[in-house]
């Protein structure tokens, strides 16, 4: 059974908000309910529903976020943010509108996506060189949704590098957005570290809307470092989460890192909660993705990826997970 590891302490006054990442492919529907109900996070945000030409059909909306059939809502009644990808106004502003309809609790928009398929259809990181492109999508979606609703965006420093970011921060204050995470590094860049948070200092110094800080935080340590550098109490973790589980909650009320007796219990319900799921037939993979997160923090889950690694059979690899220590 999933149970909460939530305390009703006080929160940590060194932090304000804490933000769940979208990660294509990795942080599902599953895993968002799971890294929710064991933590207290502000807010979550879906994988990228991808807009080309047209109003997205109802049925992906919902295959992406489930959790529309109950209030937009993951574990500990954390509410979602659907978050859109495209270049085309019109189309995103579209689909804006269908995701409030159906019950998105605002709309974030994707102008950080490295993948190259993405980028070469003129998605994702690639609308950091078009400064102008990013206002006009933000502002078709500003004028199609309600005031009331939340219309944030995500990017990364910039494509190739930093030159137009101040631009782009710009454009994104004036199109109305009210949120703005920023990913401290280029497309460039990739995932190598350091991630470079004095950039989202200068965005902060400048701007008025919410800046939300994203970017290599693995540990509470790295969160009050990049508070401080960044100058936002906002944070957003991606990576950390997955492998440090309870990360937020070490964050926001001092706990004790997980252990990995607790981890393995986790691991356990995981398992059995994705076996029984409509997608149990990727439980193998599933599983082995997570664990090439876990293992940089923990060395149990590599001992565990290395004997698991060639493995199909579920009883055999639930055999491991049970006597790994």
């Amino acid at each position: 059974m999933l149970r909460t590891l939530i305390k009703p302490d006080t929160p940590s006054p060194k932090v304000n908000k804490l933000i769940l990442a979208p990660m294509e492919g990795v942080i599902d529907p599953l895993m968002r309910k799971i890294l929710c109900t064991i933590n207290h996070y502000d807010l979550c945000i879906t994988e990228f529903i991808r807009v080309v030409d047209s109003l997205v059909p109802k049925v992906i909306y919902r295959r992406i976020c489930p959790e529309l059939q109950h209030g937009c809502l993951s574990g500990n009644d954390t509410p979602l943010r659907i978050q859109l990808l495209g270049q085309e106004p019109k189309w995103m502003a579209e689909n804006a509108v269908r995701a409030i309809e159906l019950g998105s609790h605002g709309i974030d928009v994707n102008f950080g996506c490295p993948a190259k398929a993405v980028n070469k259809s003129k998605g994702g990181a690639i609308l950091l060189d078009d400064p102008e492109k990013v206002y006009q999508i933000l502002l078709a979606i500003r004028k199609s949704i309600s005031n009331e609703q939340t219309l944030s965006a995500k990017i990364r420093l910039g494509f190739n590098d930093t030159y137009l970011f101040d631009e782009v921060v710009s454009a994104i204050e004036s199109s109305g957005a009210n949120e703005l995470t920023i990913h401290a590094r280029t497309k460039l860049n990739g995932y190598n570290p350091p991630a470079y948070w004095e950039y989202i200092n200068r965005a902060v110094s400048t701007s008025n809307i919410q800046i939300n800080a994203n970017g290599e935080i693995w540990n509470s340590a790295d969160a009050f470092k990049c508070i401080d550098v960044s100058n936002t109490k906002n944070l957003m973790l991606g990576r950390g989460a997955l492998s440090l589980p309870n990360i937020a909650n070490t964050i926001k009320y001092n706990d004790e890192e997980m252990s990995w007796s607790d981890l393995k219990g986790l691991l356990l319900v995981y398992s059995d909660l994705e076996l029984n799921g409509d997608k149990s037939f990727y439980f193998s993979s599933r599983l082995k993705q997570w664990l090439k997160y876990l293992k940089l923090q923990y060395p149990q889950a590599e001992q565990l990826f290395q004997s698991i690694k060639r493995l199909k059979n579920k009883d055999e690899i639930l055999h491991f997970v049970h006597t790994i220590n």
